[in-house]
């Protein structure tokens, strides 16, 4: 059954929230920080490796905090809280399967390749495996991909704005756009992961107030669960209930697909190859701290899911039939009304904040990272080459503005779906799985040729874009969801970028061995052999005691959610 969806290009006329000037001020102070920020790091920025990696100087709480913020923007916040309004508790899988295990892998296995190579960028490694093709092409699609990304959040931003506030959707997209341009080009990375760890704990200061009060709005866990049993069947509030393969779910995907596509495929996909997130694990100031950055990050990711789910839930027990035309509500409204609703002055105020703080660290990890990429391994690489170093900085600063720019031309491309998590999932599947396909046959096999980076890449995101465009769209296979559509897109761009890595790296020549060193698991680089940090015997700087707590501690939380 295809679930009921209505247009996402405004939200509901009454969300309007009584603002005054006690929110406002909260909300001026705020940004008058952010910009503070941003001129404190501005005296840091000396050389490119400052503006584009912050002079891999940061300790690890810093990137690990700022690699979670990152993450956590405003479309995850509503994404993930529509999700669980349109599908129930089949939201706890994009945390405890589709995010922690592949943040785990990160932090152990990929992290010594990443930041021991010392590359700039993911996109700057598989000019190190493979050869310019790969290069060229992994850089074209990031850049493409994160504008995209980018847009959505402003998009996002726009209409929750408009509607929450009542600012035109002009006045919140520049204004947003000014204050995350403005920071970035003043400090560079630094700005942005340092405004990223303050974004971190005002997220959190808007979702628990909403948590807590909707929580009690619908008579504690008990009241919400017994409210939606009877509304939308036993299966709306368990993990795996109904997901048998031949069952029918609200998510229109079973435990297979789940394991697969979001487990593995496109969970992998996203956290070991989005150089959004690993950019920040690159600034760290040494290894361990590079690798314990994602696993740092992985402790509040379990527990963030409890501040997006259930607000979603509470939504659509106290609202029947939330998210169809009969409610006058949207999926991505759930957030919006209980902020309407539950919150008085003062802390609505903190929570528009939070909302404006969570799109800003969106918007302002994709564009960091798209100014990164296309600096050092498009602009610097192949068309301007070897000119000073001061240059390339400038160049940067120039091309945040225009990647800002180009947000906007791409925010109103999300309007097609009502469910924005649904858009970037799709993203996702189209752009991060095909490169983690690669990079994990490339790190694995030391006989995938030097062609073959660039051939499995090109087949990857062509099949995974024709699954969902041509064999999903068209009706030719019958998926009952756009999520299980971007399960199933996952699967097939990795099947088909891996045959045809195999395929093409059986005709043609692998790479000298000597070349591999560092680059392929089981060898080793001089900058992989850096001693330990001082200190690095205490457990909370050991990464593989931190990976595994991490790991435990999501699969303790599926107990309760299992059945």
């Amino acid at each position: 059954m295809q679930i009921p969806t209505q247009s996402p290009t405004y939200l509901a006329a009454e969300l309007r929230l009584p603002t005054n000037w006690l929110d406002y001020t909260l909300l001026g102070i705020y940004f008058v920080v952010v910009l503070g920020i941003g001129f404190a790091a501005r005296r840091s920025v000396k050389t490119s490796l400052d503006f584009f990696l912050s002079g891999r100087s940061l300790p690890a709480w810093v990137t690990g905090l700022a690699f979670i913020s990152a993450n956590l923007a405003a479309t995850e916040i509503l994404g993930m809280a529509a999700n669980s309004a349109q599908y129930g508790a089949y939201t706890v899988h994009w945390y405890w399967i589709g995010a922690i295990p592949a943040m785990v892998f990160l932090g152990l296995v990929m992290m010594p390749f990443y930041y021991g190579s010392k590359v700039r960028s993911v996109p700057e490694f598989l000019l190190l495996r493979f050869d310019r093709g790969a290069h060229l092409l992994s850089s074209i699609l990031f850049a493409f991909a994160a504008i995209l990304i980018a847009g959505v959040n402003l998009y996002a931003l726009a209409i929750v704005v408009e509607a929450l506030l009542g600012w035109p959707q002009w006045v919140a997209i520049v204004v947003a756009g000014f204050f995350v341009l403005a920071y970035i080009t003043l400090g560079g990375l630094s700005s942005a992961i340092y405004n990223e760890v303050l974004q971190f704990f005002v997220i959190l200061a808007a979702l628990i107030p909403i948590t807590i009060l909707a929580l009690k709005k619908v008579g504690g866990w008990d009241g919400l669960t017994d409210t939606l049993n009877k509304s939308h069947g036993d299966d709306f509030v368990t993990a795996w209930g109904g997901t048998g393969i031949g069952d029918a779910n609200p998510l229109g995907a079973n435990w297979l697909t789940i394991v697969l596509g979001l487990g593995f495929v496109l969970s992998f996909g996203y956290w070991t190859t989005n150089f959004a997130e690993v950019q920040r694990a690159l600034s760290a100031k040494n290894l361990s701290a590079a690798q314990r950055t994602p696993l740092i990050a992985a402790f509040p990711k379990i527990f963030i899911v409890f501040l997006v789910m259930i607000p979603g839930l509470a939504a659509a027990a106290l609202v029947p039939g939330f998210g169809t035309e009969e409610s006058g509500y949207q999926y991505n409204d759930a957030i919006p009304y209980l902020m309407e609703g539950l919150l008085p002055n003062g802390v609505l105020g903190i929570a528009v904040t939070g909302l404006l703080a969570a799109f800003m660290a969106g918007m302002a990890a994709n564009v960091s990272s798209f100014n990164t990429v296309f600096t050092t391994d498009i602009w610097a690489r192949y068309v301007v080459t070897d000119r000073e170093d001061g240059y390339y900085v400038r160049f940067g600063r120039l091309i945040t503005a225009i990647g800002v720019l180009a947000s906007i031309g791409t925010a109103f491309l999300a309007s097609s779906f009502s469910n924005i998590m649904s858009y970037l999932q799709t993203l996702f599947s189209f752009f991060n799985v095909p490169m983690f396909v690669v990079f994990i046959i490339g790190m694995f096999w030391k006989r995938a040729s030097m062609k073959s980076g660039f051939w499995g890449l090109l087949a990857g995101t062509t099949a995974a874009m024709i699954n969902y465009f041509v064999l999903y769209k068209q009706d030719i296979i019958s998926i009952p969801s756009d999520q299980g559509a971007n399960f199933v897109s996952a699967i097939a761009g990795f099947v088909a970028g891996g045959v045809v890595m195999v395929a093409v790296s059986l005709f043609t020549a692998p790479k000298p061995t000597e070349e591999l060193q560092g680059l392929v698991y089981g060898t080793r680089s001089p900058g992989m052999a850096e001693p330990p940090a001082p200190g690095d015997e205490a457990w909370y700087r050991k990464p593989a005691l931190l990976g595994w707590g991490a790991v435990v501690l999501a699969a303790a939380c599926y107990i309760p959610f299992s059945f």
